[in-house]
């Protein structure tokens, strides 16, 4: 492919086999067929109209890219594309504290935004696993959750307003800076978990929240993980809000260390910044069917089990980070059956689960780090995905489609929906050039 028309931009990119080489995949292992031509990299808004406008003209196929820590396929690149990369664009351009809000570039790392918002006493709630490397323009392309969702919701609930190159070149400015506004459609949370496949976010007005007065962290072992599950659903039931509610199996706990074994088979990590008097409640309901039980108000020793949750795994074999969401109520049920599961197919899962909303993650370990995927932990996966959807609940909580769902997209979505979400595609990228293959 020629690529004459990415030079006539004026734009920075590469064509160089290492660059693209370091650009082409992301951390869900997935691989493309063929491999990307060139990589961009945009400094400016008009830099992003520029290559739109060229790829648009030869009907290039374009992948956005933040950091590359998709889990889903959703920014790997193939054969011919043309890497978008937008970790450039990673500047913190305003943060108004009187508004609660802050104006950031797509490159903007996640803890950078949330650093420089402790400054000012606030804070950007979303927080996913990967936040120290996360950019916040591929947690809005994915909609990223994290362990504070339970309270402060997810990355849609902290988008006010974008900017947004359409696939013509077409600058749009979607929502507002203010907390609240209800005029016209909302583009901006159409946008947002798109997956790079409607246009490229070049700005973003984000909400920040105020830093609570106090905090508590619970660490409550169970002698199995029905037991601590059921304790995360007592918590709602009672009306107690979490910030985070973190639970681990006995497999997780034993990839972690083995000597996790003798406290319980299973850990329930709770954190609250509410009411006086709501950590000692919730400490005492906790505490009803808990084999061992701890408190304190430095967070970090009690969560340092959930840190080291995905590294512990990975040095098991590769990992398949799988992501379901159910309802609370039936979240007990939805982790024992992946018990079931993991025993049918003889394949390791480690179960880690966001228990506040409802959002798991089996992490099935198939095979060693390299090999081929076994073609048992592709039907583990499968009962998991069937599994989410018999629950009443869904085949991504917050990883997105990618490509690795796209068929269980269509199976959860029906027909109707899933007819209506490609013509939204098409009304916005006709010519089919923005992360083509992806999502949908």
């Amino acid at each position: 492919m020629s690529l004459e028309w990415l030079a006539r931009t004026g734009v920075p990119w590469s064509a160089a086999p290492d660059v693209i080489a370091s650009r082409r995949l992301d951390r869900s292992g997935r691989e493309p067929p063929g491999s990307p031509s060139a990589v961009v990299f945009p400094r400016t808004v008009a830099d992003v109209q520029a290559v739109l406008k060229g790829a648009q003209s030869t009907r290039t196929a374009l992948v956005p890219r933040g950091a590359g820590t998709a889990l889903t396929g959703a920014s790997a690149a193939g054969d011919g594309a043309v890497v978008l990369d937008l970790s450039g664009m990673n500047r913190i351009l305003d943060i108004r504290p009187a508004d609660g809000v802050a104006v950031v570039e797509p490159g903007v790392v996640t803890a950078d935004l949330d650093r420089a918002a402790l400054a000012h006493g606030l804070r950007y709630a979303p927080d996913p696993a990967s936040l120290e490397l996360s950019t916040i323009g591929g947690n809005i392309a994915t909609n990223a959750g994290g362990l504070r969702c339970a309270k402060y919701g997810v990355t849609r609930d902290a988008v006010l307003g974008l900017e947004v190159v359409l696939a013509g070149g077409e600058l749009l400015s979607t929502g507002r800076a203010t907390l609240k506004g209800v005029a016209g459609y909302d583009l901006t949370g159409l946008f947002t978990g798109s997956e790079g496949t409607l246009g490229v976010i070049v700005s973003a007005t984000l909400r920040l929240r105020p830093l609570p007065a106090a905090t508590a962290t619970i660490a409550a072992y169970y002698p199995d993980v029905e037991a601590a599950a059921a304790a995360s659903v007592a918590l709602a039931e009672a009306r107690i809000q979490p910030v985070l509610a973190e639970l681990l199996d006995q497999a997780t706990l034993d990839a972690i260390d083995p000597g996790l074994r003798s406290v319980g088979s299973a850990l329930l990590i709770v954190q609250l910044d509410g009411a006086p008097g709501e950590a000692a409640t919730a400490a005492a309901l906790l505490a009803e069917k808990a084999v061992s039980i701890r408190t304190s108000e430095d967070p970090e020793p009690l969560l340092y089990a959930r840190r080291q949750a995905l590294p512990s795994i990975e040095r098991l074999g590769r990992p398949l980070i799988e992501d379901i969401a159910v309802p609370r109520s039936r979240l007990a049920e939805a982790v024992r059956r992946i018990g079931v599961i993991a025993a049918r197919h003889d394949v390791p899962i480690c179960t880690l689960a966001h228990a506040g909303d409802g959002n798991l993650h089996p992490i099935i370990v198939a095979g060693s780090h390299g090999s081929p995927i076994p073609e048992a932990a592709h039907r583990a996966a499968d009962e998991i995905f069937s599994l989410a959807l018999e629950l009443g609940g869904t085949v991504t909580g917050e990883h997105g489609v990618g490509v690795l769902k796209r068929r269980w997209l269509a199976r959860e979505a029906g027909p109707l929906s899933h007819d209506l979400q490609r013509q939204l595609k098409a009304v916005f990228d006709p010519l089919g050039i923005l992360n083509p293959g992806k999502a949908l």
